[in-house]
């Protein structure tokens, strides 16, 4: 299956979820990646404005479909905002990033996580769409992790003190609101997280993502069951 991703929001987790698909995929497979506007999802994310970015997924879309894909994923959490809009828009199957995740928490045993992404991801608690998982995010803190978070994304690299900040908003989630593990539901946290040691369970949202493309992409899995 030829799949296509929506890249470019932000580079860095594009750039991963290349790396991550290639090495779970193990060999050669059709992929086709589409560059999106970072600065224009920004916007419209934190306006809330979901028909104009299901406007702009959907002209992407239309060129991966173009390209010859036969299904699509964004290659942003946050970034799933505007998917039911854009569902209604897309010229082909969307493979949603967070559909999966609530029954692998459950298959985990986990029942309570704790959030970490952008503003909106935080706020709503993944948009509301956790049926069965109980989602805890740093509530008092969300404006400064949401701002680091965008910095970061934008900028394609993880300072210091970002890193401190958000492995410290795990811990607390962790040790005082009783998440049995903190969920990188933010697609560049990679830069932040990946080689440093917390002391604590993370899981990265990206991985289950990037499982279920894998899983399309060499035949293991049907778009439709």
């Amino acid at each position: 299956m030829h799949i296509g991703l929506i890249g470019g929001i932000g580079v860095a987790a594009t750039i991963v979820y290349y790396q991550r698909l290639t090495a779970a995929v193990g060999g050669p497979f059709d992929l086709t990646i589409e560059h999106a506007d970072v600065q224009t999802l920004i916007k419209n994310n934190l306006a809330d404005e979901r028909e104009a970015q299901a406007e702009v997924y959907a002209r992407h879309i239309d060129r991966l479909k173009a390209a010859g894909c036969d299904c699509v994923a964004i290659t942003s959490l946050g970034g799933h905002f505007c998917f039911e809009e854009t569902i209604a828009r897309s010229s082909l199957p969307l493979v949603s990033a967070v559909a999966p995740l609530d029954a692998f928490f459950v298959n985990q045993g986990i029942s309570r996580i704790g959030l970490l992404g952008t503003r909106v991801v935080m706020h709503t608690r993944l948009f509301g769409q956790l049926g069965q998982t109980q989602a805890v995010a740093p509530d008092d803190d969300i404006e400064r992790i949401g701002q680091s978070y965008q910095d970061m994304a934008v900028s394609g690299v993880c300072t210091p003190e970002q890193r401190a900040l958000f492995i410290k908003a795990g811990r607390r989630m962790i040790d005082t609101m009783g998440a049995q593990a903190v969920v990188l539901a933010g697609t560049d946290l990679n830069l932040a997280f990946d080689g440093h040691s917390t002391g604590y369970q993370v899981i990265d949202a990206l991985d289950v993502h990037v499982a279920q493309l894998a899983a399309l992409a060499t035949g293991k899995s049907q778009l439709f069951p």
